[in-house]
Protein backbone atom coordinates (compact mmCIF):
# COMPACT_ATOMS: atom_id res chain seq x y z
CA UNK A 1 0.00 0.00 0.00
CA UNK A 2 1.10 3.17 -1.52
CA UNK A 3 1.59 6.00 1.19
CA UNK A 4 2.53 9.91 0.33
CA UNK A 5 4.56 12.06 2.35
CA UNK A 6 4.21 15.78 0.71
CA UNK A 7 6.98 17.95 2.24
CA UNK A 8 6.21 21.62 2.18
CA UNK A 9 9.35 23.84 3.08
CA UNK A 10 8.29 26.92 4.63
CA UNK A 11 7.99 30.07 2.30
CA UNK A 12 10.59 33.35 3.32
CA UNK A 13 10.66 34.57 7.18
CA UNK A 14 13.72 36.72 7.98
CA UNK A 15 15.88 35.25 10.66
CA UNK A 16 17.05 36.51 14.31
CA UNK A 17 18.93 34.62 16.74
CA UNK A 18 16.12 36.08 19.49
CA UNK A 19 12.94 35.05 16.93
CA UNK A 20 14.30 31.36 16.73
CA UNK A 21 14.41 30.39 20.49
CA UNK A 22 10.47 31.71 20.14
CA UNK A 23 8.79 30.04 17.55
CA UNK A 24 10.72 31.64 14.81
CA UNK A 25 9.91 34.32 12.55
CA UNK A 26 6.29 34.53 10.61
CA UNK A 27 6.56 34.69 6.86
CA UNK A 28 7.07 37.92 5.17
CA UNK A 29 4.58 39.08 2.43
CA UNK A 30 6.75 37.08 -0.14
CA UNK A 31 6.00 34.06 2.33
CA UNK A 32 2.50 34.79 2.67
CA UNK A 33 2.06 35.14 -1.57
CA UNK A 34 3.18 31.75 -2.25
CA UNK A 35 1.88 29.65 0.55
CA UNK A 36 -0.96 30.67 -1.21
CA UNK A 37 0.45 29.23 -4.23
CA UNK A 38 1.55 25.73 -2.52
CA UNK A 39 -2.23 25.55 -1.59
CA UNK A 40 -3.55 26.13 -5.41
CA UNK A 41 -0.51 23.57 -6.43
CA UNK A 42 -1.73 20.80 -3.79
CA UNK A 43 -5.50 21.37 -3.91
CA UNK A 44 -6.08 18.63 -6.14
CA UNK A 45 -3.84 15.82 -4.52
CA UNK A 46 -6.15 14.88 -2.82
CA UNK A 47 -4.48 15.63 0.95
CA UNK A 48 -5.99 13.88 4.25
CA UNK A 49 -4.17 15.10 6.96
CA UNK A 50 -2.04 18.50 7.53
CA UNK A 51 0.59 18.03 9.82
CA UNK A 52 3.60 20.97 10.85
CA UNK A 53 6.81 22.15 12.37
CA UNK A 54 5.14 23.84 15.37
CA UNK A 55 7.42 26.54 13.78
CA UNK A 56 5.58 29.88 13.00
CA UNK A 57 6.96 30.08 9.07
CA UNK A 58 6.44 26.10 8.85
CA UNK A 59 2.95 26.14 10.30
CA UNK A 60 1.92 29.60 8.09
CA UNK A 61 3.37 27.97 4.91
CA UNK A 62 0.43 25.15 4.90
CA UNK A 63 -2.02 27.10 6.42
CA UNK A 64 -3.73 28.63 3.23
CA UNK A 65 -3.69 24.83 1.90
CA UNK A 66 -5.36 23.57 5.58
CA UNK A 67 -8.12 26.82 4.81
CA UNK A 68 -8.69 25.55 1.46
CA UNK A 69 -9.36 21.65 2.36
CA UNK A 70 -11.34 22.78 5.74
CA UNK A 71 -8.69 20.73 7.83
CA UNK A 72 -6.63 21.30 10.82
CA UNK A 73 -2.82 20.95 11.16
CA UNK A 74 -1.74 18.95 13.98
CA UNK A 75 1.50 20.50 15.40
CA UNK A 76 4.82 18.36 16.21
CA UNK A 77 7.59 19.95 18.15
CA UNK A 78 9.71 16.72 17.32
CA UNK A 79 9.59 18.71 13.48
CA UNK A 80 11.37 21.80 13.98
CA UNK A 81 14.59 22.44 12.16
CA UNK A 82 17.43 21.11 13.56
CA UNK A 83 19.83 22.92 15.42
CA UNK A 84 22.72 23.38 14.05
CA UNK A 85 24.64 25.54 16.34
CA UNK A 86 24.64 28.10 19.15
CA UNK A 87 21.80 30.63 19.32
CA UNK A 88 23.50 32.93 21.81
CA UNK A 89 25.56 34.39 18.74
CA UNK A 90 25.93 34.85 14.99
CA UNK A 91 27.41 32.90 13.40
CA UNK A 92 28.77 33.72 9.42
CA UNK A 93 26.98 31.70 6.22
CA UNK A 94 30.59 30.89 5.61
CA UNK A 95 31.09 28.80 8.64
CA UNK A 96 26.93 28.11 8.57
CA UNK A 97 27.23 26.45 4.87
CA UNK A 98 30.82 24.61 6.21
CA UNK A 99 29.32 23.36 9.01
CA UNK A 100 26.04 22.21 7.04
CA UNK A 101 27.90 20.58 4.70
CA UNK A 102 30.33 18.90 7.47
CA UNK A 103 27.18 16.97 8.95
CA UNK A 104 26.07 15.49 5.97
CA UNK A 105 29.90 13.68 5.18
CA UNK A 106 30.12 12.91 8.56
CA UNK A 107 26.52 12.51 10.39
CA UNK A 108 27.76 12.58 13.77
CA UNK A 109 29.37 15.83 13.51
CA UNK A 110 27.86 19.04 14.74
CA UNK A 111 28.82 22.64 15.03
CA UNK A 112 29.52 23.83 18.94
CA UNK A 113 26.01 23.41 20.71
CA UNK A 114 24.47 22.18 17.39
CA UNK A 115 22.92 18.56 16.86
CA UNK A 116 24.16 16.15 14.81
CA UNK A 117 22.66 14.70 11.95
CA UNK A 118 22.35 11.31 13.49
CA UNK A 119 21.01 13.03 16.58
CA UNK A 120 18.00 14.54 14.32
CA UNK A 121 17.52 11.69 12.57
CA UNK A 122 17.20 9.89 16.08
CA UNK A 123 13.77 12.30 17.52
CA UNK A 124 12.57 13.18 13.87
CA UNK A 125 12.33 9.27 12.34
CA UNK A 126 10.14 8.21 14.96
CA UNK A 127 7.84 11.08 14.01
CA UNK A 128 7.44 10.28 10.37
CA UNK A 129 7.79 6.02 11.24
CA UNK A 130 4.60 7.05 13.51
CA UNK A 131 2.83 8.99 10.82
CA UNK A 132 3.25 6.27 7.76
CA UNK A 133 2.14 4.17 10.13
CA UNK A 134 -1.45 5.67 11.33
CA UNK A 135 -2.01 7.37 8.20
CA UNK A 136 -1.12 4.26 5.93
CA UNK A 137 -2.56 4.61 2.25
CA UNK A 138 -3.10 8.16 2.96
CA UNK A 139 -1.70 11.32 2.07
CA UNK A 140 -0.14 13.24 4.07
CA UNK A 141 1.12 17.45 3.57
CA UNK A 142 3.81 18.23 6.14
CA UNK A 143 5.08 21.46 6.69
CA UNK A 144 8.46 21.61 7.39
CA UNK A 145 11.81 23.16 6.99
CA UNK A 146 14.85 22.50 4.92
CA UNK A 147 17.73 21.03 6.88
CA UNK A 148 15.50 18.51 8.82
CA UNK A 149 13.70 18.04 5.53
CA UNK A 150 17.09 16.61 4.27
CA UNK A 151 17.99 15.05 7.24
CA UNK A 152 14.67 12.54 6.80
CA UNK A 153 15.48 12.45 3.32
CA UNK A 154 19.12 11.14 4.13
CA UNK A 155 17.81 8.63 6.44
CA UNK A 156 15.67 6.57 3.57
CA UNK A 157 18.32 7.38 0.57
CA UNK A 158 22.00 8.87 1.28
CA UNK A 159 22.10 10.27 -2.36
CA UNK A 160 20.53 13.35 -0.30
CA UNK A 161 22.85 15.99 1.25
CA UNK A 162 24.05 18.99 1.25
CA UNK A 163 23.98 19.32 -2.49
CA UNK A 164 20.16 18.67 -2.26
CA UNK A 165 19.58 21.05 0.75
CA UNK A 166 21.28 23.94 -1.11
CA UNK A 167 19.20 23.25 -4.18
CA UNK A 168 16.22 23.74 -2.33
CA UNK A 169 14.01 26.88 -2.69
CA UNK A 170 11.95 28.66 -0.09
CA UNK A 171 9.36 27.94 -0.09
CA UNK A 172 9.80 23.90 -1.93
CA UNK A 173 7.61 20.97 -2.13
CA UNK A 174 8.80 17.40 -2.60
CA UNK A 175 6.12 14.50 -2.94
CA UNK A 176 7.56 11.19 -1.09
CA UNK A 177 5.93 7.96 -2.17
CA UNK A 178 6.46 5.35 0.49
CA UNK A 179 5.25 1.42 -0.05
CA UNK A 180 5.23 0.18 3.71
CA UNK A 181 8.14 2.05 5.39
CA UNK A 182 10.37 2.27 2.12
CA UNK A 183 10.74 5.50 0.48
CA UNK A 184 10.29 4.70 -3.55
CA UNK A 185 10.26 7.87 -5.15
CA UNK A 186 10.71 11.34 -4.59
CA UNK A 187 8.98 14.22 -7.15
CA UNK A 188 9.69 17.75 -6.75
CA UNK A 189 6.59 19.68 -7.31
CA UNK A 190 7.16 22.92 -7.04
CA UNK A 191 8.56 25.61 -9.51
CA UNK A 192 10.00 28.82 -8.35
CA UNK A 193 8.26 31.38 -9.86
Amino acid sequence: MKTYLYFVRHGIAPFSLELERSGGASLNDQGKSDAKRVAELLRDEGIDVIVSSSYNRARETVAPLAELLQKEIILYNELIERPIGTLNEAVSDEELLIGIEQSFIDIDYCMPEGETTRQTQDWAIPIIMQLLSEYKGKKIALGTHGNIMTIILNYFDSNYGFEFWKGTSKPDIYKLEFQDNHLSHVQRLWSPA
